[in-house]
């Protein structure tokens, strides 16, 4: 669970993943925040995890999927600290894994929930799904949610390679499992509204970066990818 600055909500949603998966650990990868994100999380019985500097979502992620290499777990789940992602879908999430996926996406256009985007976010998202689909070999309608399940092999990958700028955890990163033949699917989620705090980006902002995401994918395809998949 990626936080920076999520005192106000991160309790709750700790709260909330263990009552929707009670067998599972929580860890809370505090991004170098200022306030009380680390101390909330523990008391609501996370294990918590403190960045030294704000590395941003793709290096807070990172370090969560080296922790859980060491810990020898059989697979991972992002959930944002911020209460958009719904705990009850955790289960649903790793269900896919055991079907055989090697990454599952909860994805918020594929008929549940009434999350919307609008304009130029909402195309760019349309054409980043599209290329994305194509990479991975699998209709995708959510390239960019970053509530995610991997099992041991994409969390071997994402441990040495992972994407730290904005949008490179969830686009990039999908690039590089599907050029080590990682199989991704999808499974429908619904998204909540942020229980507290601001979001990371706004609307021009976040537009910005999925333009540049675009720009990212095309030199995605010419670019050397890391070598084999670590075992």
């Amino acid at each position: 669970m990626p936080a920076y600055n999520e005192a106000a909500s991160i309790g709750s949603v700790v709260l909330g993943v263990q009552a929707a998966a009670p067998e599972a650990d929580v860890l809370v990868v505090d991004d170098g925040g200022t306030d009380a994100t680390a101390t909330v999380a523990r008391k609501a019985g996370a294990d918590v995890l403190r960045l030294p500097y704000n590395l941003g979502v793709g290096g807070a992620m990172r370090a969560g999927f080296k922790y859980a290499l060491r810990h020898d777990y059989d697979a991972v789940v992002q959930v944002d600290g911020d209460g958009q992602h719904d705990p009850a879908a955790v289960p649903l999430l790793v269900a896919g894994l055991t079907d055989g996926a090697d990454i599952v996406i909860g994805a918020r256009f594929a008929g549940v929930g009434d999350y919307r985007a609008r304009g130029p976010r909402r195309w760019a998202m349309r054409l980043l799904a599209r290329s994305l689909s194509r990479a991975v070999g699998t209709p995708l309608s959510d390239a960019t949610s970053g509530f995610r399940a991997c099992n041991r092999r994409a969390v071997a990958l994402f441990a040495r390679h992972y994407p730290v700028e904005y949008l490179g955890d969830t686009v990039e990163a999908l690039l590089i499992a599907g050029h080590h033949d990682l199989r991704v699917c999808q499974v429908p989620v619904a998204m909540r509204p942020r229980e507290a705090g601001r979001p990371s980006a706004g609307t021009i902002r976040s537009t910005a970066y999925l333009a540049r995401a675009l720009l990212a994918l095309g030199l995605g395809r010419i670019r050397r990818w890391p070598g084999e998949l670590p075992t």
